[in-house]
């Protein structure tokens, strides 16, 4: 399969509004498509920095009635590149968002990194654009 692509990452959230204002307003996606399904009762958001077809982007998955869901201890984090980790976790603390771990190079390594909790809990690697693609120590 050498030409298949990442489409999406799927996260059930608790709440919907709640989720896609944490995603826009906070991390600076764009809400690119929503899929609403009456019969089975959830609904669909996908968001991204960009179109799906240049990239993989995030399907937030809400389940009508359900508020929470069990985090488990096998789900890790989604990482994400951006330019300037210090004014982006600074701009994200300067919109209520929870920054678990300040931007700073990794552990035995100097990719900078940093980590931003999301309103159900899920992990986001912030992680300094000139190493996001160059393999990453650590």
């Amino acid at each position: 399969m050498s030409n298949g692509r990442i489409l999406h990452t799927m996260l059930r959230v608790g709440d919907l509004d709640r989720s896609v204002k944490f995603y826009t307003e906070v991390m600076g996606m764009q809400l690119l498509r929503t899929n609403v399904n009456e019969e089975y009762k959830y609904t669909l958001a996908f968001l991204g920095y960009g179109d799906e077809s240049q990239g993989a982007v995030i399907e937030l998955t809400y389940n009508w009635g359900t508020t929470e869901y069990e985090m488990g201890s096998a789900f890790g984090h989604i990482a994400i590149g951006v330019d300037d980790i210090y004014a982006t976790c600074d701009a994200i603390k300067a919109v209520g968002g929870n920054i678990t771990r300040e931007a700073g190079p990794v552990k035995g390594g100097t990719t900078h990194i940093a980590f931003v909790k999301d309103p159900d809990g899920y992990m986001l690697e912030l992680i300094q654009m000139s190493h996001a693609s160059a393999g990453l120590e650590g």
